[in-house]
């Protein structure tokens, strides 16, 4: 199968398509996958050294701006669907799928004049506004968890959020366990791109668990912006920390940790529950039609973790449940099981499944 995965803007995002890429190629080995992204650097670190074909489309997008960029973005839309149609008819894909980002729609459009086959996948409980659009356009679409608003029910399928081959795997390997010492491992997410609110609330809790005798061992991904105030800041409490602007590694990275501090993208939370990792979430509250709160709520009710709204949220607070769920292995192993109840490792074969049937039923074939 020769299929586009269009794209980007988030590691959310991307690595739903990364996950069907592989799963693709792993199912039809003479497969050729193109991606079309961004030219922004976090498409590139994510997409990079993965063998697959990569070209960026100049688009932008039109919610949240202001009328006068607004019209600069629809006025740029018809130069962008004919970029993005020359590059399908050079590399002749049999589906074009899109995972989310203002630049899916000018591929789908293209794709769609065109006649190939198209599909999307939202990982949120509220669509982002490209995938509504889209929702009209594509001949399926595929959801992790159940969408308000819904899309036209005759054409989605749940399929749930797929995960990278990797995280997969590490899950499988993956044991309930305690460090030997009895020092455990948190693992502090703040997104693809960081988030400086929860970096600062960490270190001031970080600060208040060390005054407590708390030891624990710290893995902080903290976006680029922020990784040289959050070095200083471990260092300045003499706490051994490992600061990383992006993780690559996330398998590795879930695997040694026992508790997890983050936001609650789809796709984290997709990866969190795979791996049975109790959480403490953060929902970024800008996000689109505050869909972070929305999937942070799915979770929390069935047990897998506790909530703050960033508004409310103190050092004091968050340095409290951190210490009361170190403190409690009971408590951390219920809501593990919570997260590994809401974990799909089945959900990249049903998105495979579902893309060959299209392509099949599309071509005649």
């Amino acid at each position: 199968m020769r299929a586009v995965i269009t794209g980007g803007g988030t590691g959310g995002h991307l690595f739903p398509g990364i996950a069907l890429a592989t799963g693709l190629v792993e199912r039809l080995p003479e497969s050729e996958i193109l991606f079309i992204g961004t030219p922004r650097l976090l498409d590139q670190q994510a997409l990079r050294n993965r063998g697959f074909l990569l070209a960026s489309l100049e688009s932008s997008g039109v919610k949240g701006l202001g009328l006068g960029a607004q019209l600069g973005s629809l006025l740029r839309l018809p130069r962008a669907v004919w970029q993005a149609r020359k590059m399908l008819v050079r590399f002749r894909p049999d589906l074009v799928f899109g995972v989310g980002g203002y630049v899916t729609g000018p591929v789908l459009l293209a794709a769609k004049t065109l006649g190939i086959a198209t599909a999307i996948h939202e990982q949120n409980s509220v669509p982002g506004l490209a995938n509504r659009l889209a929702g009209h356009l594509v001949d399926k679409i595929c959801i992790s968890i159940p969408c308000q608003p819904a899309f036209p029910p005759e054409k989605t399928v749940r399929t749930g959020n797929p995960v990278r081959a990797e995280i997969v795997a590490a899950a499988q390997r993956r044991q309930q366990k305690e460090q030997v010492d009895g020092m455990l491992t948190l693992l502090i997410m703040g997104g693809s791109q960081g988030a400086h609110a929860l970096n600062v609330h960490m270190l001031a809790a970080m600060k208040l668990l060390q005054q407590r005798g708390a030891a624990l061992r710290v893995v902080h991904q903290s976006g680029s912006a922020d990784a040289d105030m959050v070095r200083k800041g471990y260092a300045q409490l003499d706490i051994q920390a490992e600061v990383h602007p992006f993780i690559d590694d996330m398998a590795a990275a879930y695997s040694a940790a026992d508790l997890v501090v983050a936001r609650a993208g789809a796709t984290s939370l997709a990866e969190l529950a795979l791996m049975g990792l109790p959480a403490i979430l953060v929902p970024y509250p800008f996000a689109a039609d505050n869909h972070q709160a929305k999937n942070a709520a799915y979770y929390a009710q069935r047990g897998a973790c506790v909530v703050f709204e960033e508004k409310s949220l103190t050092a004091g607070a968050l340095a409290d449940q951190i210490q009361n769920l170190v403190q409690d292995q009971p408590q951390r192993q219920r809501m593990g099981e919570g997260m590994r109840a809401l974990g799909q490792p089945e959900a990249t074969r049903r998105l495979v499944d579902e893309c060959c049937a299209l392509v099949a039923e599309k071509s005649g074939r």
